[in-house]
């Protein structure tokens, strides 16, 4: 017979999957063992194995549900019938505060993922894709020239470069809040492609190939 899931299953697992992310954000994938990991929970070695057989499907599990909350939460607030200042500047907000409270999360999803399988990176990469297509769909709105042209990404991995690695200096308790950093990073994509072309080697690709 099946062992019977215990009704709080889901918030232990959460509970271990929060816990494992700090330890793997404090002291490394390598040196977080699943003792250690057991002990920091709370739980013993054998109660911990009942919710994850290994160290690995913790860290996919890790990043995999981080990854989910900021699909639901980006999707949720996403209108592109907003003015396209407007709509970049909400999903900026919202991905901001989405990483409120998940600095461990984020910090092993940006140098964890590399860590797992192929086959399990591939389908973490699709989830963060699919972030970056909403954005990128985002920043064509503000700067329509970009569109198509080998520019939008690099702008687009940009924007995410300021917003991912805020959690390095940025203090909740500091003048800046989170607001005003969204307003400010959407303002600085927005300014900062006003007059942006696609390069000209681009440009003369396309009369050549017209020929």
């Amino acid at each position: 017979m099946a062992r019977t899931r215990a009704t709080d299953y889901d918030d232990k697992r959460r509970a271990i999957l929060d816990r494992s992310a700090e330890l793997f954000a404090e002291h490394g994938y390598d040196r977080a063992s699943m003792s250690r990991i057991a002990e920091a929970c709370g739980v013993s070695k054998a109660n911990l194995y009942h919710y994850y057989k290994d160290k690995e499907e913790l860290l996919f599990d890790v990043i995999r549900f981080h990854l989910e909350e900021l699909l639901e939460v980006v999707e949720a607030v996403d209108r592109p019938d907003l003015a396209p200042e407007a709509r970049l500047k909400e999903l900026v907000a919202a991905i901001l505060e989405a990483y409120r409270d998940a600095d461990a999360q984020h910090n092993v999803q940006i140098n964890g993922l590399r860590l797992l399988p192929s086959d399990r990176q591939a389908e973490l990469k699709a989830m963060e894709r699919d972030l970056v297509r909403i954005f990128s769909d985002a920043v064509a709105g503000v700067a329509p020239q970009l569109k198509g042209t080998k520019l939008l990404k690099p702008v687009t991995m940009s924007l995410f470069g300021m917003v991912n690695w805020h959690y390095l200096w940025f203090k909740s308790t500091g003048e800046v809040t989170r607001a005003d950093y969204a307003a400010l990073v959407s303002q600085l994509i927005v300014d900062g492609t006003r007059d942006l072309q696609a390069a000209p080697a681009e440009a003369s690709r396309r009369v050549s190939a017209a020929e």
